[in-house]
């Protein structure tokens, strides 16, 4: 299937209309070249409002852990950001709901699919990493330890959201040893343009 023809299906899917507090609004962003794969969670209100993933404080702290710009990260035959829902799943008791189902059963693999020359993967949140990494024992925190089982094509990452202050403050190991890492493989796999 063309990549553009797929994008255009997405944004058009109403699978779930039902069961969205805010109606339908898939907001992804996939490009044929794209050589980094942020694979995430589902957006939150604000991103559901503007329509651009990562439009938040998360993706400020996401970009600087990469070491990119704002344009870089929104080049979309740079980075593909595919979360796991499309779709802002509605509030819960101690935060956002979980991902629909529905989305990724419909839609991941006819999009992962067509991105053909990823060199890196990043895995944010617990319900991208139970599909990434299927198998895996443990907690999210333990998995984030074995950063190197996967390392060079695949990175684990706690969620960048302000939520997940606590647990930084907890594990500084991960921004004074896994950080810098990540963002010397995000300038080789881009080139190093673009990067701050």
């Amino acid at each position: 299937m063309n990549i553009d023809v797929l994008l255009q299906d997405i944004r058009g899917c109403t699978l779930c209309e039902k069961d969205l507090p805010l109606g339908p609004r898939p907001v992804l962003q996939i490009g044929h070249s794209a050589k980094i794969l942020v694979a995430a969670q589902a957006p939150g209100t604000r991103v559901h409002e503007t329509g651009i993933p990562f439009n938040d404080p998360s993706g400020d702290r996401l970009r600087k852990w990469m070491g990119v710009s704002r344009d870089l990260f929104y080049d979309a035959n740079k980075l593909a950001i595919v979360p796991m829902g499309f779709c802002y799943p509605g509030r819960g008791k101690s935060g956002d709901l979980p991902p629909r189902k529905e989305c990724a059963q419909t839609w991941r693999a006819k999009v992962l699919e067509e991105l053909k020359n990823i060199e890196l993967t990043l895995v944010i949140g617990q319900y991208a990493f139970a599909y990434h990494l299927p198998g895996r024992s443990g907690n999210l925190t333990d998995n984030v330890k074995l950063w190197q089982q996967d390392w060079p094509h695949t990175l684990l990452l706690p969620h960048p959201s302000p939520r997940n202050n606590i647990w930084l403050k907890k594990n500084p190991w991960f921004e004074e040893s896994i950080v810098p890492r990540l963002q010397e493989r995000v300038a080789t796999v881009l080139g190093a343009t673009g990067s701050e």
